[in-house]
């Protein structure tokens, strides 16, 4: 039952992921947190490590589809890998406190800006 209920919620986050065009990350750490009692470290670090296989597989059907730019693609993967990388670090020294609740902010932040843009 333990399997199967996260391969239940991972299959909604890519329901979801692939449906809306977003990082599952969004949803799956919360849920992780929430609902099976992962410390926020452990979520983050999991939902990037399972974005790889998820973006791969959501990336071909989309590109098929001719619905991805190339070129825009690579030149913020350049800049996001870098950033990545300094937010890595830094996020595996800050409290797990603090580390909730900046993730907290950044969701509010962007389900305001989505729903007034």
């Amino acid at each position: 039952m333990y399997a199967f209920k996260k391969i239940f919620a991972g299959f909604i986050i890519g329901l979801l992921s692939g449906f809306l065009g977003i990082g599952g990350g969004v949803f799956m750490v919360p849920i992780m947190v929430s609902f099976f009692g992962f410390t926020q470290h452990v979520a983050q670090a999991t939902s990037l490590a399972m974005i790889i296989p998820t973006a791969l597989f959501g990336s071909i059907v989309y590109n098929l589809h001719g619905s991805i730019d190339i070129k825009i693609a690579a030149l913020i993967t350049v800049g996001s890998m870098t950033s990545a990388f300094f937010a890595s670090r830094l996020m595996v020294k800050l409290p797990a406190a603090q580390l909730k609740l900046l993730f907290g902010i950044l969701l509010l932040l962007v389900g305001v800006r989505m729903v007034i843009a």
